[in-house]
């Protein structure tokens, strides 16, 4: 019955979608606030300037004010989605996903505020930062949960390696986290970049190893090959982006810019930061949904999907 009422509502699908994307926008809006330097350009909140008024769109405030506007926009986006799974979807645990997404665009909206009003201390900073992440993640985790094809009552392959690829695949997401919280903490200034790049390499050897166990022990599962050679190009990819960065910090260490780049190597870099550590998260929640962590479970074959 649920699968068909979600089939006749194909637009829930593509509006979720929708929504991971205005997202990922937010993300890119985030980043370029910071590197701009542009996070106490209008410092009041929520207004802008005491006024809710746009104000003139120059120099930093551009990228603030820009910010709060696709934030807004998404949070009312969010909502209409939450409200929407609510209204539509038979899942439980999903409604209860897109009620959380509703909590978390609010809890960064506050954050962001009091980000703007106590003068952008690094703590509040970081956790605005880190929220968006994860806001991200559950947008992204609603765009594909929230197809009707989505179960976690199918056949399941025996994981029983050790550590199973579960566990590598929930590290793997944790080590990334952890990797986006150092990496908003050095660029908040609350932190060197020494614990950066070794969470790098944690990060780095984490996601070689679950890749490859997916590709040696599951190469013929396609959503979970699928899922690993995402997760696999997009790490590599952020190490390239991570050796520009630090290229481009010792290119200009000690000789600050008057106006800084709107785009740098370390935005493209943070940005790249949240697809890493979403298609860690769906990377884990496909093993979760295909393989067993029970080694006593029954040893059935999945279908091969495309």
């Amino acid at each position: 019955m649920g699968l068909n009422r979600t089939r006749e509502h194909p637009w829930l699908d593509r509006y979720a979608i929708f929504v991971a994307l205005c997202t990922f926008l937010l993300v890119i809006a985030g980043a370029l606030v910071t590197s701009n330097d542009a996070g106490l350009s209008v410092p009041s909140w929520p207004t802008f300037f005491g006024s809710f008024h746009l104000p003139p769109m120059v120099g930093g405030i551009r990228y603030e004010a820009g910010h709060r506007i696709v934030a807004g926009f998404d949070g009312l986006l969010t909502v209409i989605l939450a409200l929407w799974i609510w209204a539509r979807e038979p899942r439980p645990w999903l409604r209860w996903l897109g009620g959380a997404a509703v909590l978390l665009v609010l809890a960064q909206a506050v954050l962001g505020g009091i980000t703007v009003l106590s003068d952008l201390p690094v703590l509040i900073s970081v956790a605005h930062a880190c929220l968006g992440q994860v806001f991200f993640c559950v947008t992204v985790s609603l765009a594909i949960m929230v197809r009707p094809g989505w179960k976690w009552d199918e056949p399941r392959l025996e994981d029983a390696s050790k550590p199973s690829a579960r566990q590598l695949a929930v590290w793997t997401a944790g080590a990334i986290f952890l990797q986006v919280l150092l990496g908003a903490a050095f660029r908040h200034g609350g932190m060197t970049i020494g614990p950066h790049l070794a969470g790098a390499v944690v990060v780095t050897v984490l996601a070689a190893w679950l890749v490859k166990r997916i590709l040696t022990d599951y190469a013929h599962q396609a959503r979970l090959v699928r899922s690993a050679l995402w997760l696999g190009g997009l790490v590599a990819l952020q190490v390239v982006l991570g050796v520009g960065s630090y290229m481009e910090m010792l290119k200009f260490a000690g000789y600050p810019q008057p106006e800084p780049p709107v785009v740098t190597a370390t935005t493209i870099h943070a940005v790249a930061g949240a697809l890493v550590l979403a298609a860690a998260v769906v990377m884990a929640l496909q093993t979760y949904r295909g393989l067993s962590g029970s080694p006593a479970a029954s040893k059935v074959e999945l279908r091969v999907t495309t």
